[in-house]
């Protein structure tokens, strides 16, 4: 396929076969929110509702009205969404719980920050596509919550024990530089560059590890190398995840030296990644060639490749590198083959590692409408920019 011809894929699976699954099976119209527990056909098994996938199609909905085309019926499915979610998914604190029942009671404890950042995304958008300003009001309140936490990010529900082995993770950082961009509508100007600077050292001086050329998951709290399970484990995905975010940054701030460095990290990523016999990235490996502690370590997941594919097609457009056209092409054709339901819409979650399905569901507790419509959406976004460059 040529260049327009992916672009024209992208974008029609995201309007005829990924928004429609979710438009005719997810909403609660008794109760509010969203099912995300559904079958290969749409069907709800389970009615308990994560906030994270809760917040998430709300920006999902609220993105697409704001950045696509100003659907009333999206609006409406985000704002269904975000009337559950004010009603029922915080504390008394203004924390925001992991779970809550289907009639909105609170299962789980907010023990979880990302429940909070992905709530931030969700009203900062919906506030720019609806104009209220209580949504953005709470996207900034959560915001600055985030940042008094960051420093013990689950504070009282933290099961290590104190003063051994500290340690801090790379999800915060790294969701934090694709976070604040989202927000920066409702922020202070010098609070935005500060967490961008924050997040961008974190990310490209800390958990990337210069000496192996990868990206861990965990270091100590001096950003010193850990020689644990935690301390070697290797994220594929969000090291490739965290390599486009660093690449919004270095378009945004015009630093291609930082663009740059992103790239040749993703390669690095890729090589290492890149499951040799079977195809397909795995889940998780060991920095040092250990056996990993993760029991689905060679699991192939759907938003791992898909964010691979987003890190790829970015790299391409921003520099022309033929490798990441290379790669864009071998991830495509894995990615496609393997994890797109032609039959009932939406794309399996979960494979084993010979890339046979190893759930046939298409949302649960951690999959929902956020990775797979908006990897459509950004690969059809950035195919056209790749187009326009060449023309």
């Amino acid at each position: 396929m040529n260049i327009e011809e992916y672009a024209v894929l992208y974008k029609s699976t995201l309007l005829e076969n990924v928004l429609p699954f979710w438009e005719n099976h997810s909403l609660d119209l008794k109760h509010g929110g969203y099912f995300t527990c559904l079958d290969r056909e749409g069907k709800v098994y389970d009615t308990d509702k994560f906030i994270w996938l809760q917040c998430r199609q709300v920006w999902l909905f609220s993105m697409l009205y704001n950045n696509m085309e100003a659907k009333q019926e999206w609006l409406e499915i985000a704002e269904h969404g975000a009337h559950f979610l004010m009603n029922n998914g915080m504390d008394k604190e203004g924390n925001w719980y992991f779970s809550l029942t289907k009639e909105g009671e609170p299962l789980v404890q907010p023990y979880n920050i990302f429940s909070d950042c992905f709530a931030a995304m969700a009203f900062a958008q919906l506030g720019k596509a609806s104009g209220n300003e209580a949504y953005s009001n709470l996207a900034k309140k959560t915001f600055l919550n985030i940042l008094g936490r960051k420093e013990n990010p689950k504070g009282k529900y933290d099961k290590s024990f104190p003063g051994t082995r500290p340690a801090k993770g790379f999800a915060l950082p790294m969701i934090l530089s694709n976070l604040v961009m989202e927000l920066e509508h409702v922020l202070d100007a010098s609070l935005v560059n500060e967490t961008i600077a924050f997040a961008t050292k974190e990310v490209m001086d800390v958990f990337y590890r210069k000496e192996h050329g990868l990206i861990v998951e965990t270091v100590a709290t001096n950003g010193s190398f850990m020689d644990t399970f935690d301390g070697r484990l290797v994220n594929p995905g969000h090291g490739l995840e965290a390599m486009w975010f660093m690449m919004d940054i270095g378009r945004r701030n015009g630093d291609d030296k930082l663009i740059e460095k992103t790239i040749d990290i993703s390669f690095n990523i890729l090589d290492f990644g890149w499951d040799q016999k079977y195809g397909g990235i795995f889940y998780f490996k060991d920095l040092l060639g250990n056996p990993p502690d993760r029991l689905d370590w060679d699991q192939k997941l759907w938003w791992v490749h898909q964010e691979a594919i987003l890190a790829m097609l970015k790299g391409y457009a921003n520099t022309g590198n033929k490798k990441c056209w290379e790669w864009f092409r071998k991830l495509h054709d894995y990615t496609w083959e393997h994890f797109a339901d032609k039959e009932y819409g939406e794309w399996y979650g979960y494979l084993n590692r010979q890339g046979e399905v190893l759930l046939p569901l298409k949302g649960g507790k951690w999959k929902g409408c956020f990775h797979t419509p908006r990897f459509l959406y950004q690969g059809w976004k950035t195919l056209n920019q790749i187009d326009k460059n060449n023309k």
